[in-house]
């Protein structure tokens, strides 16, 4: 008889992670800062000392940001529904032409439980011998993809598991209708004349691109996909006022420019009176947008003379799950 575990194959869904609790802010913040990946805290042997400096300077703010949009990062949550609708589409009668393979889709988190490492150990004792690793970020960067990756692979090492890495997909059509799919809603939303587009994405020490990290240009690239798509039918879009931006920068060094917060400032010097914000970087909701973009930003527009609205994330809107199905399919063709 076959195991029908070998039949199995294993889908694991690669994220930041966040703070399920207040109390998980300050370890969370540690162990984002202890990754030397990311960012360079002095010599090695006081990147962990400096660390928790910086979380415990930094946690009561932090604690306080979270209290406002619930007490926690609602990211966990989040990446669960999309594990299992995707668990669901990709186990879908379509997908029968692979015989008896069933799909299982994990979640392994960089920061905050569940932790990569524990992911590995469940993926072990469910006994998957075959892998495919989607990282959630579309645009890559060594401080994103790059580090979820390479904790993964080290998890990993000397495992008997086949595994695959899914390539990055900032510009896989699928996911580019998906957000245009997004967007144009939002759009339609807007009655008033005068509108302009921010697609506000996270930013990234300048540093890094210089080094020759393609984030940048994932980005760009991203948004011209987009635009163009929102030109055609059915969304007939075009000529749109669009700026981009970047948000949720940390620490004294040198980071991409213009900000978010400045940028709002100047459109309003500039006259524009509505706003339409679009988390380009983000496929989930947590604190980048519910406060960052939801509170922060749109009190600093209400104080310009600017209406600002946001764009939904993708979260679980049907088009990016099944923009996730098709990525997997692709891979295993």
């Amino acid at each position: 008889m076959t195991n029908k575990k070998k039949d199995i194959t294993g889908i694991v869904l690669l994220n930041l992670g966040g703070p399920d609790s207040l109390r998980a802010v300050r370890p969370f913040l540690y162990n984002l800062f202890s990754d030397r990946e990311i960012i360079r805290l002095g010599p090695s042997f006081l990147q962990k000392p400096i660390a928790w400096l910086i979380s415990a300077l930094r946690s009561k703010k932090a604690e306080e940001m979270y209290s406002r949009i619930g007490g926690k990062s609602p990211i966990l949550d989040i990446t669960t529904a999309q594990a299992e609708a995707l668990e669901k589409a990709l186990n879908g009668s379509r997908f029968t032409v692979h015989g008896s393979r069933l799909f299982r889709v994990y979640i392994g988190m960089r920061y905050w439980h569940p932790f990569i490492k524990d992911t590995v150990q469940r993926i072990i004792d469910d006994g998957i011998k075959h892998l495919i690793v989607l990282s959630l970020y579309p645009h890559y960067s060594k401080a994103t993809t790059g580090s979820s990756v390479s904790e993964f692979k080290k998890r990993v090492e000397g495992k008997e598991i086949n595994i695959q890495y899914i390539e990055p997909w900032y510009d896989f059509p699928p996911y580019i209708e998906a957000l245009a799919d997004l967007i144009a809603g939002g759009l339609s939303d807007f009655n008033e004349t005068g509108l302009h587009l921010l697609y506000s994405a996270h930013s990234l020490p300048e540093s890094f691109i210089r080094e020759g990290d393609p984030y940048l240009d994932h980005i760009k690239s991203t948004i011209e996909k987009v635009n163009e798509r929102l030109a055609l039918a059915p969304y007939n879009f075009s000529g749109l006022n669009w700026h981009l931006s970047f948000q949720s920068k940390t620490g004294p060094v040198k980071w991409l420019e213009p900000a978010t917060e400045e940028t709002i400032k100047n459109l309003a010097t500039s006259g524009c009176r509505n706003l339409f914000v679009i988390p380009i970087s983000f496929v989930s909701d947590h604190i980048e947008t519910l406060y960052e973009i939801d509170i922060l930003y749109k009190e600093i527009a209400q104080k310009h003379g600017i209406n600002l609205r946001r764009c939904r994330s993708l979260n679980i809107s049907d088009k990016f799950i099944l923009a996730m199905r098709d990525l997997i399919v692709s891979k295993i063709k």
